[in-house]
């Protein structure tokens, strides 16, 4: 399945007073890492920003008279979507503005393009409910780097997202689902080994007092995020 981690800026707050979009960023992501792919656009929305939303985005009206409108790129857009679940931080705010946009060109909802939508702020308010969980308060709390984010980019915003949504999800991860993603039982050439499970001598290094102190916060993450299930935290406590 491909996951799309989405973000747009926009002139204003609400579509409903006719505000448009002007930034789109979205980065593709197969079997939980990041590939190559992503779209970005600058668009004219051939009206005023709001002051409000320059002073969060800071894209001006001047910067953006040369750059294509939604009507030309909503076919690539709607390509690289297709058949993706969309992650997206704050979902109804987003698809409200891209819902509106495909309405202006009498074409259909996005959701009847992608596979489907996850919101990650109602993902944050479930597992951190009475908390702060706008994406600066989850880079913070997941320590996901955001020293870039001095203002709000569609693009970075989506690749910040991408990071916190690994964080918060850590607990889905398992040895299965790592295995699938190399062949069984093949040498580090792609050869399948003479002898399965032939012993090999192994250099044991032990884990740094930094090292394991990582160890520690990242469990600690594990059990926020999975809701007191992670395992390896409870085996530990155990011995």
């Amino acid at each position: 399945m491909r996951t799309i981690f989405l973000d747009t800026e926009t002139t204003g707050l609400e579509h409903k007073l006719g505000h448009r979009i002007i930034e789109i960023g979205g980065v593709e992501m197969r079997n939980r890492r990041l590939t190559q792919k992503h779209f970005h656009v600058y668009l004219n929305p051939d009206r005023e920003i709001d002051a409000g939303a320059l002073s969060v985005h800071g894209i001006s009206r001047d910067f953006l008279l040369d750059k294509p409108r939604f009507a030309d790129i909503a076919g690539d857009f709607l390509d690289f979507i297709r058949g993706a679940e969309l992650v997206i931080h704050n979902a109804a705010f987003d698809l409200g503005f891209l819902n509106a946009e495909l309405a202006l060109l009498d074409m259909a909802p996005i959701e009847t393009v992608c596979h489907g939508v996850c919101d990650t702020l109602r993902m944050a308010k479930e597992l951190h409910p009475g908390k702060k969980n706008n994406l600066n308060a989850l880079c913070e709390r997941y320590a996901v780097d955001n020293s870039r984010r001095t203002l709000h980019g569609a693009l970075l915003d989506a690749e910040i997202l991408a990071e916190v949504y690994l964080a918060m999800t850590r607990g889905q991860e398992s040895l299965i689902i790592d295995l699938a993603d190399e062949p069984a039982q093949r040498s580090d050439t792609g050869h399948r080994p003479a002898t399965v499970g032939a012993a090999r001598a192994q250099l044991i290094r032990r884990a740094s007092p930094e090292e394991l102190a990582e160890h520690e916060k990242l469990l600690a993450a594990i059990e926020q995020a999975s809701k007191g299930r992670c395992l390896w935290l409870h085996r530990e406590s155990a011995a």
